[in-house]
């Protein structure tokens, strides 16, 4: 039991980011240096059982590329995913013809989906950015005027 608390967990999110995170919510106060590692394992593992779930449905559907609306049924399909309904409300249905129809529109509504999810995420960032820089002054800002 000891050897595994002393184990690095080989993790694939840092577990940086995953602290500021959970310390941009005010509620949260200190977190124990061992918290962020092991929500970046359960991501890790909730994203490998999402993604497993997603890819048996692009399969009964007879596509080769999984798509934004499979993942959507994925969503739909398993009641452990509820919370995620609203994120992929956006994405559109396609009616259900199988591999021709799904794998060609598939590109577009996946970059659709994901862009909508990285505009969010980029206006979360800007607005933490300039909430944390209400104070700093304007250096570091660019190399002055003239050059851009």
């Amino acid at each position: 039991s000891d050897q595994i608390m002393r184990k690095k967990l080989d993790t694939r999110f840092p577990a940086a980011r995953i602290k500021k995170i959970m310390q941009a919510d005010e509620d949260v106060g200190k977190i124990a240096m061992a918290v962020p590692v092991l929500v970046s394992k359960a991501l890790e593992l909730f994203l490998q059982d999402l993604c497993d779930r997603t890819y048996d449905i692009t399969l009964q559907r007879g596509a080769k590329t999984m798509s934004a609306l499979h993942l959507k049924h994925c969503i739909h399909s398993f009641s452990m995913f509820d919370f995620l309904k609203d994120v992929v409300s956006k994405v559109p249905d396609y009616g259900h013809s199988d591999a021709t129809g799904d794998d060609r529109t598939a590109p577009k509504r996946r970059k659709s989906a994901i862009d909508e999810y990285h505009d969010s995420d980029d206006e979360l960032k800007k607005s933490r950015m300039e909430m944390s820089h209400v104070h700093a002054s304007s250096s570091g800002r660019g190399r002055g005027r003239g050059r851009g």
